[in-house]
């Protein structure tokens, strides 16, 4: 399995920007899938955006499309969202996940497709 640190949230106001990373240990994270999920308070866990193992391949929840972009260096065994335009409603703690892929342009938006979890890091956007 793959370990997963997240770094980058922090507190803004709403408008600002934040970049998460993901740092993954060991060779073999490029063979898996990744994503970023988030859970604010009493809510379930939801899918965020994907991304595949080559990186070609990108999917999001409607509700970040257009303000959200998430990418990896294969190189660095990292993994990154860009947040733009923050709002209230994006007040979370995020989570990095890799998932098992067969195939390299695959992305996975199940979360219980993934089998490894970052610890997590908390985003707040005031208003």
């Amino acid at each position: 399995q793959v370990r997963l640190v997240e770094s980058g949230g922090g507190l803004v106001q709403a408008g600002e920007s934040l970049r998460l990373s993901c740092a993954a240990s060991g060779r073999s994270s490029s063979n898996y899938a990744m994503g970023w999920f988030r859970q604010s308070s009493g809510k379930e866990r939801q899918f965020v955006a994907g991304i595949s193992r080559n990186g070609i391949s990108t999917s999001y929840t409607d509700s970040v499309k257009g303000r959200f972009t998430i990418s990896r260096d294969n190189v660095k065994y990292a993994m990154y969202l860009h947040m733009n335009s923050l709002k209230p409603e994006d007040t979370a703690v995020y989570y990095c996940a890799a998932a098992p892929a067969p195939f390299a342009a695959l992305v996975v938006r199940i979360t219980s497709d993934y089998n490894c979890w970052g610890q997590g890091s908390r985003v707040a956007v005031s208003s």
